[in-house]
């Protein structure tokens, strides 16, 4: 538990290296992943990200293909928000996923269930889109896997994911 030794006072926000992390507003901005704990339910978090990716792709968290991380001995529920537009903007996919993953002590992790909705649908006639989730990477990591098909047009995707762990 951490104990205030002064009052803290930031006329104006807090910000690290220039970038405004508290505005003067107390909204928090301009960060990488947000993570929400319950101080009663110390062994569960909730934790917010965006993935992103190209075409046929393993949607990632940066440019360099990282995925979110699970904790091992954790159960997790995910939902995941995933929209693929063309590059002309007039074909379009948008998914909800969600879904209850495991990750063993040993850091397998195993997607126990999913229920996919489709919101919305225009895939232009002859091409095929989809996502589905990812649990076959490195250990303790999870993703959404995008494909494309029918087409040279490039697809983006972007995915606003949410999850929830509790450690077994």
């Amino acid at each position: 538990m951490t104990v205030n030794l002064k009052t803290y006072d930031s006329v104006g926000g807090f910000s690290v290296n220039n970038t405004t992390f508290v505005n003067d507003l107390k909204d928090i901005k301009n960060v990488n992943s947000l993570e929400v704990k319950n101080s009663f339910f110390s062994d569960a978090s909730t934790t917010k990200y965006i993935l992103r990716g190209i075409n046929t792709a393993i949607l990632a968290t940066n440019n360099t293909g990282g995925q979110i991380v699970l904790p091992s001995s954790t159960l997790s529920f995910i939902t995941g928000h995933i929209v693929g537009v063309n590059a002309s903007g007039g074909g379009s996919l948008s998914l909800k996923i969600e879904s209850s993953v495991t990750s063993s002590a040993a850091g397998d992790v195993q997607v126990l269930s999913s229920l996919t909705t489709v919101i919305q649908d225009s895939i232009p006639t002859g091409e095929s889109w989809n996502a589905i989730t990812y649990d076959t990477g490195s250990a303790n990591r999870f993703s959404y896997s995008t494909t494309r098909s029918g087409t040279v047009t490039e697809i983006n995707w972007v995915a606003s994911v949410e999850v929830v762990t509790v450690y077994w």
